[in-house]
């Protein structure tokens, strides 16, 4: 009877170690700054007709994530991806930019090239009981208004090997601006076709 006792005391403890010492979580997910940029883009007609020009509404949103390595494992970055569920219930899902594309938003939207931070890219490994920190930009094809009475707006990050895992874009993490300040903001973009 000992040796049965004594073989369930040293299991009782090897569970007890591993569950301390196992993270309950692969990373730890943290967003420390939101700004979102909202674009008006008009585009000139050939034509002479009133009202013959379009129009189109974008917002970029550039929000800095934090992701702490819990595991004793590196993790590996995949992707990001982020969804934007609307006040009455509509939903955008869109990827974030890519590496490559960075140069070419900046040239066509300058006043984006101030706001932005360095960017925590794909393909990043982070170390076990380390830290990466960057900036993921994302683009909607929404009105800022549309982004200010959002019902959520979810940050997905993909990892290699321990899947996918998702963090809330909370208005705490936008700064508060006067109306004034907004407007200032407001950025105006013409292209002529």
């Amino acid at each position: 009877m000992a040796p049965v006792l004594l073989a369930f005391l040293i299991l009782g403890i090897t569970l007890a170690l591993a569950i301390r010492y196992t993270p309950h979580r692969t990373a730890d997910l943290s967003i420390t700054r939101t700004v979102v940029c909202p674009i008006h883009t008009v585009f000139k007609g050939d034509t002479i007709v009133v009202g013959h020009d379009q129009a189109q509404d974008d917002l970029y949103v550039l929000t800095t994530l934090r992701i702490d390595d819990r595991l004793h494992l590196p993790l590996f970055l995949k992707d990001f991806t982020a969804t934007l569920t609307t006040a009455d219930g509509q939903e955008f899902t869109t990827n974030a930019t890519e590496k490559d594309d960075f140069a070419n938003i900046y040239t066509s939207f300058p006043a984006l090239k101030p706001l932005a931070s360095e960017p925590l890219l794909r393909e990043t490994m982070i170390n076990p009981g380390q830290s990466a920190e960057g900036m993921v930009l994302l683009h909607f094809p929404v009105t800022q208004d549309v982004w200010d009475h959002r019902r959520t707006a979810y940050l997905n990050v993909d990892l290699y090997h321990q899947g996918q895992q998702s963090i809330l874009i909370s208005r705490s993490s936008e700064p508060s601006l006067s109306s004034s300040s907004k407007d200032k903001n407001q950025n105006k973009h013409k292209d002529d076709n």
